[in-house]
């Protein structure tokens, strides 16, 4: 899929790119899926899609690609010109580099796009979403806690269960799970994770929340750190952590990183405040991207995927 992605963004990005004409014909059918858009989808629909997915996605680039890019696409407003060239022509300019540079500057951003994309193209049916998923940690007691409080929206009718795992890596048996309303909570079988049973089935459009309480026998069952690498779409993910007020002034956050096998992704320091906490907001969740903090210097987390 990667493949056929790249050829796909670049035969886009010529003429007007996004903004070229019968954009239905130009979408290829790896870019199509990618971004949602079926054979129902008329042109207005399919270039609001092509051009949503297509902000999200550049917006996850490094800082030094991002322009590049909005620009080689037509996704800036001001930059309109009909010509591929007179679009790179125009970042050049901007950031004082020669075309060649900026041509550069493009084709890895479509490497990493076309990446992005098949990473991040939603690997499970439709039914539900996440529009808030809210996390509080305590670690200044002698036994950790989480909270972790679900809000979903139902894109369907008749969605009577709920797959999801917690955003900590733990052993089922070092921690105890209660859940605290919402349902009937059930080990998955298969895999790692819950099941919430919801009392009744649930239709297109209803909201349901349900909240889980994970209680560790100490604080070396916990791992150093909370890492969510959505399945879902999720709106907004809210994290709070309670450290110590002694420890871990520093900790690292990953907003939105693209998890690789041969590099351990860095992340960003950032300091805990004086109470001993940190507070994140991570809006717009991508499928298939981490996101979360880790703490205790280098120590490797294990992430599974979260639904």
């Amino acid at each position: 899929m990667m493949t056929n992605l790249v050829k796909e963004l670049k035969a886009l990005r010529k003429g007007r790119g996004v903004h070229v004409g019968r954009i239905v014909e130009r979408i290829g059918p790896s870019l199509a899926v990618a971004c949602g858009i079926t054979s129902a989808d008329g042109a207005v629909a399919a270039k609001q899609k092509l051009v949503t997915r297509l902000t999200e996605l550049v917006e996850q680039l490094p800082e030094d690609l991002q322009l590049a890019a909005r620009a080689a696409f037509g996704l800036i407003p001001d930059v309109r010109q009909p010509l591929y060239q007179d679009r790179v022509t125009w970042v050049a300019a901007r950031i004082d580099r020669d075309s060649r540079t900026v041509r550069r500057r493009v084709d890895e951003a479509v490497e990493q796009l076309a990446e992005l994309a098949a990473t991040t193209t939603s690997r499970v049916d439709g039914g539900w979403h996440t529009a808030e998923l809210s996390v509080a940690v305590v670690l200044d007691q002698g036994q950790p806690e989480v909270l972790e409080r679900h809000q979903v929206v139902v894109d369907q009718d008749g969605v009577d269960s709920l797959d999801f795992t917690s955003v900590f890596p733990v052993r089922r048996r070092d921690v105890d799970v209660h859940l605290l309303y919402g349902g009937t909570l059930e080990n998955r079988v298969d895999r790692p994770g819950f099941t919430l049973v919801p009392a009744e089935p649930l239709r297109r459009g209803d909201t349901h929340d349900f909240t889980v309480r994970y209680r560790l026998p100490n604080r070396e069952a916990m791992h150093p750190c909370v890492l969510h690498v959505p399945e879902r779409p999720c709106e907004l993910f809210d994290l709070r952590v309670r450290f110590e007020h002694d420890r871990r002034r520093f900790v690292r956050t990953f907003d939105g990183v693209l998890q690789r096998s041969d590099v351990e992704p860095a992340g960003m320091q950032q300091a805990v405040d004086r109470a001993g906490e940190v507070h994140l907001r991570f809006r717009r969740l991508l499928p298939g991207l981490l996101y979360g903090v880790r703490w205790g210097g280098s120590a490797v987390c294990s992430v599974r995927r979260a639904s």
